[in-house]
């Protein structure tokens, strides 16, 4: 019997980061945004996938099987005769990086290889990060965006601000917006993504590009907040013993778009999501988290505010 095909599928890069943990000492780890998303939406329980292309050496290979140990869909997972693409990260403290993947695997993903059938069956797909700065993958993607917003998909999108994304990915960005039925955005993407606004301005602007675009804010330990045309609701963040917040804002976009999947009152899934980026933060790395772990920091959390829209409530 065939596998049904996923409800949410990701699309974007998945990569390999090299951090130096000591002068001259560099540890690898698998990882990506986009990548992290999936993982931890299949985490959480909802079938997911993961449409990306790695390359077929050992770094592949360590992405390969930790896609497939997580359970996302191996059908979306393309390989590619490419060299891996890499994070370098010599400081975390304050961060520091680089990529390095001129013409790599990720490059290579090709939409006609993706499963018959999977657009009819998804109910979200998601894009984000530097896959939507890196030409010729950037295109591909954007055109797969239009074909499921026209389709009727909801479309999730986190820009993930990164140092690729220079002057010619505002066109980019500004589509997507407009794409889009929710996006995640951190106050550190959104300082970078629009930096000569304020913060109010910013976030009006992105409800001027789409104004029925619901905006997933994130402000780290200050929690979160849904930002719609007609109100602004805050959920504080869950508190924990942080081990390090890598990975965060994935698990709590994730986190959102499993709640609205499985409850969409959106009083409910604010909560969720902020769980949801607090157990990702209890261990180091990308953790993906749990719906044991998220349900356990559900019973001691605090209720969501509303205000109305006309000041954002920031």
């Amino acid at each position: 019997m065939t596998k049904p095909l996923p409800r949410v599928v990701v699309f974007g890069e998945a990569l390999t980061d090299f951090l130096q943990t000591a002068p001259g000492v560099w540890a690898s780890r698998v990882g990506g945004a986009c990548w992290n998303v999936a993982r931890a939406v299949a985490s959480l329980g909802v079938p997911a996938a993961f449409a990306g292309a790695v390359s077929e050496d050992d770094l592949g290979d360590e992405l390969a099987e930790a896609t497939l140990a997580i359970g996302l869909d191996p059908r979306f997972l393309q390989r590619a005769a490419k060299p891996p693409f890499l994070a370098l990260v010599p400081s975390q403290h304050p961060p520091r990086y680089f990529f390095a993947g001129g013409d790599s695997a990720d490059l290579a993903f090709d939409p006609e290889q993706l499963p018959e059938g999977w657009l009819e069956a998804a109910e979200v797909v998601h894009f984000g990060s530097i896959s939507l700065a890196r030409a010729p993958l950037a295109g591909r993607l954007l055109e797969i965006a239009r074909t499921a917003r026209a389709a009727g998909k909801r479309i999730t999108f986190d820009p993930n601000w990164r140092n690729l994304m220079d002057g010619a990915y505002r066109a980019t960005f500004e589509e997507m917006v407009r794409l889009a039925n929710d996006i995640k955005v951190s106050d550190e993407d959104l300082a970078q993504l629009l930096p000569d606004c304020s913060t109010e301005a910013a976030l009006a602007t992105l409800l001027d590009w789409n104004p029925t675009l619901r905006i997933l804010y994130t402000e780290g330990a200050q929690g979160l907040r849904l930002l719609t045309a007609q109100q602004a609701t805050h959920q504080p963040a869950v508190k924990v013993t942080v081990a390090d917040t890598v990975g965060a804002g994935d698990a709590s976009l994730a986190g959102w778009i499993v709640a609205t999947l499985e409850q969409p009152a959106t009083a409910d899934a604010l909560p969720f999501a902020a769980a949801t980026a607090a157990a990702a933060c209890q261990r180091a790395g990308a953790h993906p988290p749990s719906r044991a772990e998220v349900d356990a920091l559900l019973s001691r959390r605090e209720a969501p505010h509303a205000s109305p829209h006309p000041d954002l409530a920031l």
